[in-house]
């Protein structure tokens, strides 16, 4: 049945294509959060994604191939939007600094504070680049294969493992933290 739309879409059938989007987009959705850890940021990507595919759609030489050819571009869109959110913080870090002047030496005493009450996990995940965060959730998330990860982020196989051993490693060290801290707080209660 897919097939069938994705044929017909790729065929300008607009009502195909809507079926398509319909039955693809909240999976698309959900991706996107788990990669970039935005909200906002991933539905842009989702239908930036969803954008490039009507419009490349005709190309596809396999319909078959379409859920895997679509994350492949779900996941550059999402490069593309980390890498314009990357941008548009550091202007707006360099614009408050330059605000506050000669004031922010001795008003940031609070903001490490606020830093260390976070989740560890969620700081490793998003100090982690948008490759490698695309890995794991296409991996652990997805449950891909290796071949299915590296295919989708259109790199070769070893350097989908070295991503994702990177990724995961990152992750046991920030587990491995807080069960110490954890433990470390138990022993003094």
């Amino acid at each position: 049945m897919l097939r069938h739309l994705v044929v017909q879409a790729s065929l300008g059938d607009h009502d195909a294509f809507a079926e398509l989007v319909e039955r693809v987009a909240s999976r698309c959705q959900s991706t996107a959060v788990q990669i970039l850890r935005d909200g906002a940021l991933a539905e842009e990507a989702a239908q930036e994604a969803l954008i490039r595919a009507w419009r490349d759609l005709p190309r596809l030489r396999d319909p078959d191939r379409f859920e895997a050819w679509l994350r492949r571009l779900l996941v550059h869109a999402c490069y593309d939007a980390a890498r314009r959110e990357r941008r548009r913080r550091g202007t707006e870090l360099k614009l408050m600094a330059e605000s506050r002047g000669a004031m922010a030496n001795g008003a940031v005493a609070d903001g490490g504070t606020a830093l260390a009450e976070r989740d560890a996990l969620e700081q490793v995940l998003a100090g982690l680049s948008p490759a490698h965060r695309a890995a794991l959730v296409l991996r652990h998330v997805l449950d891909l294969s290796v071949p299915q990860v590296a295919e989708s982020l259109g790199v070769p196989i070893g350097t989908a493992k070295s991503r994702l051993h990177h990724a995961e490693g990152a992750l046991r060290v920030a587990l491995e933290q807080e069960e110490r801290a954890a433990g470390h707080g138990e022993e003094q209660a």
